[in-house]
């Protein structure tokens, strides 16, 4: 088994090639020799079902792996009830979404912790609501997915990898997803040595156990950042981190089999494939 790679949303030569509905891009993508596909729910869930299905059964004929990205207006952590019941009913949604498409993964973002809010206590509340969530999930019959949180880009939010392994040990069906393009902000520069990337799985394994580290879901793309953290994404040969090479280095002489969907801003695809190339002409060497 080898990793797979594949764009977050649909990339600008999508729709340049003529095309126009997401059910198109398993195809698309088979085209590209790209093997997974993470549906954007990240304005809202306003999928129908009978998209949603055409969108799957795509995936299944290509052989595309999808996730879907839930969206931006979850906040665990908020102390206000009306959000809190909307970001209940976002998370339901996105499951019965997945559900419907056969997509076995779904990124959220945690939230921030409110202005002036104490981090810990944040932290505590989140999990708390997020408990409620994975209830009613259960309730529901909508255990199939993995809830994944994602490691966040800025400061003044929820998502630290230690917080996200936090939320993580919860319950077996929530994992990591990790950004290092949001690391790389959030830290100021750091993430560009095969040591610090390597160093993540390792910590990732410590804690949820060598199978999560091996089949991490990741992030990637270009970010520009100040010292508030992420600013923007970029492509791949714009002059901003964090570099590919350094963790392809750590993924193919380890073995891991992550799922690496690329978030290039408008190049998503094409530097998904530019990642894939580099990651197998490594891992021919060693056959």
């Amino acid at each position: 088994m080898f990793a797979q790679f594949g764009p977050a949303g649909n990339p600008d030569a999508f729709y340049e090639s003529g095309h126009k509905a997401s059910a198109d891009m398993p195809e698309w993508l088979a085209g590209q020799e790209l093997k997974a596909y993470e549906y954007q729910c990240s304005r809202g869930v306003t999928i129908k079902q009978p998209t949603a299905e055409l969108v799957g059964q795509k995936a299944a004929q290509y052989g595309t792996k999808l996730s879907i990205h839930a969206p931006y207006y979850i906040s665990l952590a908020t102390e206000d009830e009306t959000t809190a019941s909307n970001t209940q009913r976002h998370f339901l949604r996105s499951l019965e979404v997945a559900k419907w498409m056969g997509a076995d993964r779904i990124v959220f973002h945690i939230g921030g912790p409110g202005k002036g809010a104490d981090r810990r206590q944040a932290m505590e509340r989140a999990k708390h609501l997020f408990a409620e969530v994975l209830e009613q999930a259960e309730n529901q019959g909508l255990t199939g997915p993995q809830l994944l949180a994602e490691t966040m880009g800025k400061q003044n939010q929820l998502g630290s990898l230690e917080e996200v392994l936090e939320l993580c040990k919860l319950d077996e069906r929530v994992r990591p997803a990790v950004d290092f393009g949001h690391m790389h902000a959030v830290t100021g520069g750091l993430y560009t040595t095969s040591e610090e990337f390597a160093a993540v799985f390792e910590k990732i394994g410590e804690a949820l156990g060598d199978e999560a580290a091996k089949n991490l879901h990741i992030h990637f793309s270009p970010i520009e950042f100040t010292r508030a953290g992420e600013k923007r994404h970029w492509s791949f040969g714009d002059p901003y981190g964090p570099p590919y090479e350094p963790l392809l280095t750590v993924i193919a002489n380890q073995g891991y089999t992550p799922r690496i969907i690329c978030e290039s801003a408008g190049t998503q695809a094409k530097d998904a494939k530019t990642m894939q190339d580099y990651y197998l002409a490594m891992v021919k060497k060693d056959f």
